[in-house]
């Protein structure tokens, strides 16, 4: 069981230096377009879901809802269409929370005529000296609590993304990766969620908050990064130590 724990933890920390590797001593490599979810949309267009007859006039005249016509709509709609994704996050929030308790008591217990025991013992003690009260409880507690949260981010970005998939009911499932690498850093900028056809401007943008499940992704990696990060050791520890 030991060999097999250590064997376990061996691998994960061979897997997790692969990623290093690659860039020691030249840039990080950039990831291949290729045989991805984009590039199987875009070699892979959609069978049409009715017969159309192609006609001489629609290909010849401006008002024709062709794409290639003048007046067009070459906004995405189809598997394997790219449209441009417009990233602006501006958000503040701002929480505070103070809470404060006190609660004081105290108890008083005398037994002055215990079977004479305490005439007796008051005698014999000092003068000013008494044993009333006999019994005597006291307590005081206090708890106080302050909190604040405060975050704010904002990014702006563009990014285009490629039409993956067409659902059922007509949303546009999309995807879209950018790399951007300065000299040993490579900026990495993720894009997915799910668009409606209608939401594209006539300029084939779409907005951040017109993006069902919308995820965005913007990190990097290579020389800086890794220094950012601590060492997977040192990340075992911190979740396994209890202190």
């Amino acid at each position: 069981m030991r060999f097999i724990s250590a064997l376990l933890v061996l691998s994960a920390l061979a897997l997790s230096g692969c990623a290093r590797t690659d860039h020691i001593g030249k840039a990080p490599s950039f990831t291949p377009t290729t045989n991805n979810q984009e590039h199987y949309a875009m070699m892979n267009p959609p069978l049409p879901t009715q017969a159309s007859v192609s006609r001489r006039s629609d290909t010849a005249s401006l008002w024709s809802r062709n794409r290639q016509s003048l007046l067009g709509d070459r906004r995405a709609a189809s598997r394997g269409d790219i449209l441009t994704v417009v990233i602006e996050v501006d958000e503040k929030a701002q929480i505070d929370n103070e809470s404060e308790r006190n609660r004081s008591g105290s108890e008083t217990l005398s037994v002055p005529q215990l079977i004479g025991l305490p005439q007796r013992l008051n005698s014999k003690l000092p003068a000013g000296a008494t044993t009333d009260p006999l019994v005597d409880f006291s307590s005081d507690s206090k708890s106080s609590g302050d909190g604040s949260v405060k975050r704010s981010e904002k990014l702006t970005l563009r990014v285009a993304a490629t039409v993956v998939d067409v659902l059922p009911n007509g949303v546009l499932a999309i995807q879209g990766t950018q790399e951007l690498r300065v000299n040993f850093e490579l900026r990495e900028l993720l894009v997915s969620g799910y668009v409606r056809s209608e939401d594209v401007s006539r300029q084939n943008e779409i907005t951040f908050d017109k993006i069902a499940s919308a995820r965005v992704s913007y990190g990097g990696r290579g020389q800086i990064t890794d220094m950012q990060q601590p060492r997977v050791g040192q990340q075992v520890l911190d979740a396994v130590l209890p202190f």
